[in-house]
């Protein structure tokens, strides 16, 4: 493979740029507290997340709740309020970030960002803790739009840049995106410093595992 042709990245959001667990996690156990159940511990949350808002409710509900829908709902609600109040008290971009899209923008490499997070917090995130850097496209869960392992939020990004799905890498830190990416036809990168480990990448179908972004600098030399 000629890694020369990779002329665009896309990237998951929360758990490959942006550590956001523990805002999520305290914003959803203010939510669960409310209601008198069960909390979880933050890290709990890695496997919660990933796969949108009312799916990570559905989650953290005990089992008689979350198969009703109306309180999902309600707990969707307030979580969604306590998290726009919230949402960047303790978020940060993960260690070598910054001089990987450094690095990146250097290259001429195009850049874009696909998340599961409803849409506008991902705007929110991206514009304020990466807002020097250029992203052709930031999408989040959008109505209308199917939600990742869906492969449409990354064609639509590849038609966006006018740039061919095969000269992509897609970078992020669990299954879900690692499924997206095999089925836009990308190059799948598993990142080993977000939620999920190296067995779940693997076999999702990771074609590179990077413990730290600069890796992929080296890369796509």
């Amino acid at each position: 493979m000629e890694r020369k042709k990779f002329r665009a990245a896309i990237f998951d959001l929360d758990g490959t740029l942006l550590d956001t667990l523990e805002d999520i996690a305290r914003s959803m156990n203010r939510t669960l507290a409310k209601y008198g159940l069960p909390t979880h511990p933050i890290d709990k949350y890695r496997f919660f997340v990933g796969d949108g808002a009312r799916i990570l409710v559905q989650r953290t509900l005990p089992e008689s709740h979350a198969q009703d829908q109306g309180f999902v709902s309600k707990c969707l609600e307030d979580f969604l309020t306590d998290y726009g109040a919230n949402w960047d008290k303790n978020a940060k971009l993960y260690p070598g970030i910054a001089t990987m899209l450094d690095g990146l923008t250097i290259a001429g490499i195009k850049m874009g960002v696909l998340s599961n997070k409803p849409h506008a917090f991902t705007k929110l995130c991206v514009e304020r803790f990466m807002g020097r850097w250029h992203f052709q496209a930031v999408f989040g869960e959008r109505p209308g739009t199917k939600r990742k392992p869906s492969p449409e939020g990354a064609l639509e990004i590849a038609d966006i840049m006018a740039i061919g799905p095969e000269n992509f890498v897609y970078l992020g830190d669990t299954s879900i995106d690692m499924k997206t990416a095999i089925g836009a036809g990308m190059f799948p990168v598993g990142v080993l410093w977000g939620f999920r480990d190296e067995r779940e990448l693997r076999e999702a179908g990771a074609k590179l595992l990077i413990r730290k972004p600069i890796e992929l600098l080296n890369f796509l030399e």
